[in-house]
């Protein structure tokens, strides 16, 4: 299962570590994904996404419906 969120899309970003002695490695920077269940009112039924804090800050201000329907318009969900 791929660490993306299904509300804003965001992504695992890459960079480097860089030392001390300014040696370069390549590194991971990861979502802040977590798994939470929303009730639905208007299609009466629970769903689960994997969102980023991101995301559960626009659904805690905004609404899981009108969140969704943002969603839906950008592309990212279906």
């Amino acid at each position: 299962m791929s660490k993306v969120c299904e509300i804003t899309g965001k992504r695992a970003m890459f960079g480097n570590n860089v030392s001390f002695s300014i040696n370069k490695t390549r590194r991971r920077f990861d979502v802040n994904l977590s798994k939470k269940r929303f009730y639905i009112p208007e299609e009466d039924r629970w769903i689960t996404l994997k969102v980023s804090a991101r995301a559960l800050k626009s659904i805690h201000k905004k609404g899981i419906s009108a969140v969704l329907k943002e969603a839906r318009q950008n592309g990212i969900l279906k």
